[in-house]
């Protein structure tokens, strides 16, 4: 008898969380598609590609000099003195060191090509995030996912954020 009163229960409780399921407005959208569709992030991609072939051919520039040394230094090497010999291999050693640095300066995670997209493309994604949030408003959407790239969840109602609720559970201001 208790275990069919348990199931009863169950059963209810089950039916409740799907009518509070189903009352949610769910959309999807492309981000990719709407980004790559605007003329101000097509520009933007393009002035950042042309800046980063630029500093690319910089970049392949320098490691040509640092072969042309190497070079210079496997033919004259014979000829030198020890001295001399660990000299022209410290001026390379440190022209390599010099321009592995520029590279990871232009091209690494906080590099100047990543702030460069920073100031170029984030302006207008904040325009298509806010055109989602009003988008979100006006049809009483509560959640709205990013099919196209990896950004997942792109809006969601506040009523439905419930890390505060979970913070005080565990005691975290």
């Amino acid at each position: 008898m208790t275990r069919f009163i348990f199931t009863i229960f169950l059963l209810l409780g089950m039916g409740l969380l799907i009518s509070d399921a189903s009352a949610q407005k769910v959309a999807v959208v492309d981000i990719n598609e709407v980004l790559s569709s605007m003329e101000d992030y097509q520009a933007a991609q393009t002035e950042l590609d042309r800046v980063a072939a630029e500093w690319r051919q910089q970049i392949a520039q320098e490691f040509d000099k640092i072969k042309s040394m190497y070079n210079k230094f496997q033919a004259e090497q014979v000829l030198l003195s020890p001295e001399d010999k660990a000299k022209k291999e410290d001026e390379i050693i440190k022209k390599e060191t010099e321009v592995r640095e520029m590279q990871k300066a232009k091209f690494g995670p906080e590099g100047a090509l990543f702030k460069k997209r920073q100031e170029m493309v984030a302006p207008i994604q904040d325009k298509v995030f806010a055109a989602i949030e009003a988008y979100a408003s006006e049809k009483g959407i509560d959640i709205i996912f990013d099919k196209g790239g990896a950004t997942g969840l792109l809006f969601t109602n506040a009523e439905y954020d419930k890390t505060s609720d979970l913070k005080k559970r565990l005691n975290i201001k």
